[in-house]
């Protein structure tokens, strides 16, 4: 931030209470009764003074509360001058002119201010946190990227829904004819725009052998890297993806298991339906932290993925992507950066006890995150 204080006219006698977008460094004496909030970008103020909640950035800080919040019996003629510019619609706006205009009432002004601060620039760099500026090459790549893959998913998906009688007839829990489609799919959205490199193509069990993927999530473009490994394993859903009309409908013809977040017996009839598939011989894929990483880190295990491999007697194959989050990052789903993805297969691990299958495999996932890092 480019301010490390902020503060509105008060009363004669009291000061304004104001919450640091990062620490106080330094403050002049009068500045009493700071609240300061090390995580947060946002101004709060005592509500016994003209605003009450505002936002800091780039030296301004905006006020979206009414000014009507000063306590009855106060008006204007009480404030004293702060050396503050505050504007509404580029106007300049004096504090001392309405001196004796005591009828008139605040509710009038605009409820939205724009405050600029005397000590804008008053920050330390540490305290600021610019965001990454997105380039022009990367939006175009991001639009291309959905061309890509819309125009390729609108061909492919006439041959999913006539071999669909087939599949189901002769593999219906597998389903590889599907995941062989997926795969092409997966290929040629992702070759012209970034490349993947692949160590550990010798632990992957058979196709016939059913397992449990386990592998860190960093980006949207973790599901296309998986699926170009061409294995028939079955994700886990959101239930409101299946909606979306031809990705959805590849999903459902594929098998993915569908899950409502925040929902016990959603979570209890997916794990009993990756029991099942399992037994049938198929195997399925879980992301155990559940969400997509925000920096990248690797997040805790839930061990819902263990439980199902511990009690069915399946092997636990780990896998680590590295370079998605990158390339995509999480909440930028529209642009696409220059990158390479690396992805690490790891040994199939063995067990009969959750706990232990679930550290083992965060174990190795981190420990090449942390080599690749």
């Amino acid at each position: 931030m480019s301010a490390n204080l902020t503060h509105v006219f008060c009363s004669r006698d009291s000061a304004m209470d104001v919450a640091s977008a990062r620490s106080i460094s330094s403050h002049p004496p009068y500045y009493r009764n700071l609240i300061c909030s090390s995580q947060s970008s946002l101004i709060r103020i005592s509500k016994d003074k003209v605003c009450c909640f505002g936002r800091i950035s780039n030296g301004m800080a905006s006020f979206s509360t009414s000014l009507h919040a000063v306590p009855s019996g106060k008006n204007l003629s009480e404030t004293r001058r702060t050396g503050f510019q505050l504007c509404n619609r580029s106007l300049s706006w004096d504090p001392y002119r309405f001196h004796d205009k005591k009828s008139h009432r605040l509710s009038e002004l605009a409820r939205t201010v724009t405050v600029r601060s005397d000590l804008s620039g008053a920050a330390t760099p540490e305290a600021s946190y610019p965001e990454p500026e997105i380039k022009l090459s990367s939006r175009l790549r991001g639009v291309g990227f959905c061309v890509v893959a819309g125009v390729s998913a609108i061909v492919l998906i006439v041959l999913m829904l006539v071999g669909h009688p087939f599949v189901l007839l002769f593999d219906r829990y597998r389903r590889k004819f599907h995941h062989f489609i997926a795969k092409i799919w997966a290929s040629i959205s992702i070759y012209p725009f970034y490349k993947i490199t692949i160590e550990g193509l010798e632990n992957l069990p058979s196709s016939d052998t059913a397992a449990v993927y386990v592998s860190n999530h960093q980006s949207f473009l973790d599901i296309y890297t998986l699926l170009s490994l061409g294995k028939s394993f079955k994700f886990i859903s959101k239930t409101g993806i299946f909606v979306i009309p031809i990705i959805g409908w590849a999903m459902s013809m594929m098998g993915v298991v569908p899950l409502k977040r925040m929902d016990p017996r959603s979570q209890m009839d997916c794990l009993k339906r990756c029991m099942e598939l399992l037994k049938k011989g198929a195997s399925v894929f879980f992301f155990p932290e559940g969400t997509r990483s925000k920096d990248g880190q690797l997040g805790p295990f839930k061990k819902g993925a263990f439980s199902v491999a511990a009690k069915t007697g399946v092997p636990v194959v780990p896998i680590t992507l590295m370079g998605t989050g990158k390339i995509m990052p999480t909440g930028s789903e529209g642009i696409l950066n220059h990158g390479e993805v690396r992805v690490i297969i790891h040994k199939p691990i063995h067990g009969s006890k959750a706990d232990v299958l679930c550290k083992e495999a965060r174990s190795k996932i981190a420990e090449s995150m942390d080599l690749l890092s």
